[in-house]
């Protein structure tokens, strides 16, 4: 394929890249902090291609007002952000809590520095589906009314009961709500064992069965070491963005670690960060977290994008350790060797190899980036090649590999918005405010810039912080759900007609954990194979729906379905239709069949 072409190039990169991790130079990337500041090359956007003329059959229309989401998310002052905790915003969730069959909403919020009176002050929100495009409020009925800095949010079924539950991170105390399965939560945060004696930065979290116990331990990131009561803000801030002062970080604030807890299987988790070698990693500026086998040996690995400093890919040794790899296997840093500002993490298989691959979100004046995986050995910096380097002006957060047009090739999907309102004051051209971003995969490896085809709500401005994907009503086709600081959420819908075909596949474990997460699908239609993974966590700090959907085309049947489960073991299913909603339990096969409403 193209990426194989100068393959002995990149394996004298890889070797370099080798040399450094080796030599210690990895490490001190993140202790060269030059002042404060993010990573961004400075670089100029690489010439647009002409347009491939082919149809494109995606037109989103932001629905989020006539369905219901009208809470604002409060996360400081709209017009000035004078600490770093204030400019990054939360992450959302598509979330099927009560197990109908249809996605619900989470909604991550925040506050403000000076707080607000008793009684008035913003808090998450849970929105039921009414399985007519609306949504009511259900938060304080589920109990799951929280105040304070809410950021990641992620889902699985850590106990096992058949429903999934509920991990929130946060700079202050995170929370793990157990699903009651009767429309009702409850903190166990403290029973659990998962309560932190100190106030830290939390961001990204992933459910993660990393043993193939059957039981689902838990990933926490962390941004970096920061009392809001202590540091430089307001007028006395001595932090520089463009000659105008604005928040100061994350250089020149000191970095922090990420956690493992292992599952106990009664209910409560034990810190198992030294021993499972996850704290040999050391500190870094991490935000959101992914669990997923990048080398397809049978058991997860975890990645973190890391704001300004290397990332981490932690390759798991299958005897319940782990070691740090991104820097030998191409995944730390960009081809050129260089830092960048990782925020939001995309994982698929993009061009159908059979391996996924990575693609994350930078800040503006630098191009984000595609890890294309080569067989599972290392990944290969491949942005420009693929065409999305053709874009610079924006800061990048929540993204994601999705079939918008069920053509059976995944697209991606950026959504963008600065951390420093202040700027455009003095200077216009920086706007606060940004448009999102979509690229069609045109099959050969590439993709194609296609947003300003693709609807009018997609190119209005906002600053967009989580996002998640997952068809919340059931037509076939995946929407997006996204993050707008100040602003309630967007809920874009697909509203162009398309005949293309598709299959979404719901995974019930039995010996593996119940939620599936680790389980990887492979679907064969036409002759093309196609793989997906279940996740939880990802995007921007954020969960999209657990049912894995694929595009098919023109084609009306799925030849085979493989499912390679949590525990190792795999199974198949042959000859199945298109178009419907499927859910295979482990062991039994199909359980349940239901054709598009």
């Amino acid at each position: 394929m193209r990426f194989e072409k100068g393959l002995r190039q990149k394996l004298t990169r890889r070797r370099f890249l080798e040399a450094l991790a080796t030599s210690g130079l990895a490490t001190s990337f993140q202790r060269n902090l030059f002042g404060q500041g993010i990573a961004s090359r400075g670089v100029r956007p690489a010439p647009r291609p002409k347009f491939s003329g082919r149809p494109w059959n995606v037109q989103f229309a932001d629905i989020a007002a006539r369905a219901g989401l009208t809470h604002p998310v409060i996360y400081g002052q709209n017009n000035a952000k004078r600490y770093i905790v204030e400019a990054n915003g939360p992450g959302i969730a598509f979330y099927d809590y009560d197990h109908d069959g249809w996605l619900d909403i989470f909604l991550v919020n925040g506050t403000r520095l000076e707080g607000f009176p008793k009684g008035q002050e913003p808090t998450n929100h849970l929105y039921r589906n009414n399985r007519d495009g609306t949504f009511t409020d259900v938060t304080a009925d589920a109990g799951l009314v929280r105040t304070g800095w809410g950021y990641g949010v992620c889902v699985g079924d850590y106990d096992n009961d058949g429903h999934d539950d509920l991990f929130l991170t946060a700079y202050g105390q995170n929370a793990l709500y157990h699903n009651n399965g009767n429309g009702t939560f409850t903190d166990v945060t403290a029973r659990a064992g998962l309560l932190s004696r100190a106030t830290r930065f939390n961001t990204g979290c992933t459910f993660v069965d990393y043993d193939r116990d059957g039981y689902l331990d838990l990933f926490v990131s962390r941004y970096l070491q920061i009392d809001i009561a202590k540091t430089a803000g307001g007028p006395d801030r001595y932090c520089t963005f463009r000659g105008i002062p604005v928040n100061c970080g994350p250089r020149g604030l000191a970095q922090e670690t990420c956690s493992l807890y292992h599952n106990n299987r009664d209910g409560t988790f034990a810190d198992v960060t030294e021993k499972s070698g996850i704290s040999k990693a050391g500190t870094r500026y991490g935000l959101t977290a992914a669990a997923f086998d990048y080398n397809n040996d049978g058991w997860p690995d975890l990645f973190v994008a890391d704001d300004s400093s290397p990332n981490l890919l932690l390759r798991n040794n299958r005897d319940g350790t782990f070691t740090e790899v991104a820097m030998e296997a191409g995944a730390a840093v960009n081809g050129d060797g260089q830092e960048q500002a990782n925020m939001g993490v995309a994982v698929g298989d993009y061009d159908g190899d059979g391996f996924l691959d990575i693609f994350a979100t930078h800040f503006s004046d630098d191009t984000p980036i595609l890890y294309h995986n080569v067989k599972g050995e290392f990944f290969d910096d491949v942005t420009t090649a693929a065409g999305l380097a053709v874009e610079t002006r924006f800061v990048g957060w929540g993204s994601g590999f999705a079939d918008f047009d069920n053509d059976g090739w995944l697209d991606l999907l950026e959504v963008n918005g600065t951390v420093y309102p202040e700027v455009e004051k003095t200077i216009p051209d920086y706007r606060f405010k940004m448009p999102r971003e979509v690229f069609r995969n045109l099959g050969d490896g590439s993709f194609e810039e296609v947003s300003e085809r693709s609807g009018a709500a997609l190119l209005e401005p906002h600053s967009s912080r989580g996002c998640a994907f997952g068809d919340f009503d059931n037509d076939g086709k995946v929407e997006i759900l996204v993050v707008n600081l100040g602003e309630p959420p967007s809920l874009l819908k697909n509203t162009a007609a398309n005949s293309n075909h598709w299959l979404a596949v719901k995974l019930l474990g039995t010996k593996s954990n119940r939620s599936a997460i680790g389980a990887r699908v492979t679907l064969d239609a036409g002759g093309r194979k196609q793989i997906r993974e279940v996740m939880s966590g990802g995007s921007y700090i954020s969960q999209s729906d657990l049912r894995q959907h694929f595009g098919l085309g023109a084609y009306q049947k799925v030849e085979r379905l493989e499912i390679r489960w949590p525990n190792g073991l795999t199974e198949q299913i042959k000859n199945l239709d298109c178009d419907q909603f499927m859910t295979v339990q482990e062991g039994k096969g199909v359980v349940q069949a239901v054709k598009r409403p």
